[in-house]
């Protein structure tokens, strides 16, 4: 269903391969290793994980090309390639390549009024938890560097940030919460640590166009400008009240697009009826952006095991990307003739 072949260009272009003419040993191929990084998104794998799961399964190798006499990259060959991507900033140029594959494909995105549009949303993508002292989160806080170890220094990530994420606890029996006591349970804060995507996708097909990652303390009404996607043919864009300001609403307008953002609520007084009957219409288009990120988060346990946002910006594009795939071999399969 995918064709990998069409990524050697610019993998190569990324890792910048010298002439092997003159004699070495020559490289593992680009191609075959960035499908391990595939594998490893597919599974939520790490680098010890994979080497041994290549090594263990005939599926894994299969899908490689590998034989059982190969010779099967191990753990530093994995790391040093994903490296090299994230040195070369090659993330972009791989979304883009897979992007223009699907429109040559005919997966443009479109669609009718029906289906027509595309939904922004984001979603925080938890990493381990750093342990530092008052002092280093204000020196970190500051844009200062803390006076630590080269050896330390290298497994602190000081560019992830900490954030809260609404949760809701489940009800149980007994007597009914009233007043401040039922909005704290409905509306449960929980503390992540880590980073942020930043997805769109287009109704029809539900394939991510366009994607930023940032730090988790961002806002992601922020990113809404650099998220639209001006090849999208319908000119609705859907997303969560946390988009919904002036500034957005201009730059969806500068832009030639209609606004389907959720409404927010007044501080102070009740929703007007039109705004909440809006926002239930809309919640049914832009649950659909949901699945996208359950699916990341549950079949795929997207986590960072990385330190740094370039790294963190690799890992989470090949999560988009393997997302992708997934979605177009269920849409080649749907279509394809009994």
């Amino acid at each position: 269903m995918v064709e990998f072949e069409v990524f050697r260009p610019t993998l190569d272009a990324a890792l910048g391969r010298k002439d092997r003419s003159r004699g070495g040993r020559p490289p593992l191929d680009a191609v075959m290793m960035f499908k391990i990084l595939v594998l490893q998104a597919l599974c939520g794998l790490s680098d010890e994980q994979a080497e041994y799961q290549v090594h263990d399964r005939l599926s894994f190798m299969r899908f490689l090309g590998l034989g059982l006499g190969n010779r099967v990259p191990d753990r530093t060959m994995i790391w040093l390639f994903r490296e090299a991507l994230v040195t070369a900033g090659a993330m972009e140029g791989l979304f883009a390549r897979f992007d223009a594959d699907l429109k040559e494909r005919g997966y443009f995105a479109l669609g009718g009024f029906a289906l027509g549009g595309q939904i922004i949303d984001a979603s925080i993508v938890e990493a381990p938890r750093q342990r530092l002292t008052r002092e280093e989160k204000r020196q970190i806080g500051d844009g200062e560097d803390p006076p630590w170890p080269p050896a330390k220094a290298r497994q602190k990530d000081t560019q992830a940030r900490w954030t809260v994420k609404r949760g809701r606890v489940k009800a149980k029996p007994g007597p009914t919460l009233d007043g401040s006591e039922a909005r704290l349970v409905e509306g449960l804060l929980i503390p992540a640590f880590g980073d942020k995507s930043h997805i769109t996708i287009d109704r029809r097909f539900r394939l991510i166009r366009r994607f930023i990652v940032t730090d988790a303390a961002r806002h992601d009404g922020a990113q809404l400008p650099g998220l639209l996607n001006p090849d999208a043919f319908d000119s609705r864009v859907w997303a969560d009240s946390a988009y919904r300001s002036k500034a957005n609403e201009a730059a969806i307008a500068a832009a030639g697009r209609r606004s389907m953002v959720h409404f927010r609520k007044p501080k102070g007084r009740p929703m007007p009826e039109p705004h909440q009957r809006a926002n239930r219409a809309r919640s049914a288009v832009r649950s659909a952006v949901e699945h996208v990120v359950a699916d990341q988060k549950a079949r795929m346990g997207l986590f960072i095991r990385t330190i740094g946002l370039g790294r963190a910006t690799v890992k989470i594009g090949i999560a988009n990307l393997a997302d992708n795939f997934r979605r177009l071999a269920w849409l080649e399969g749907r279509t394809a003739p009994a």
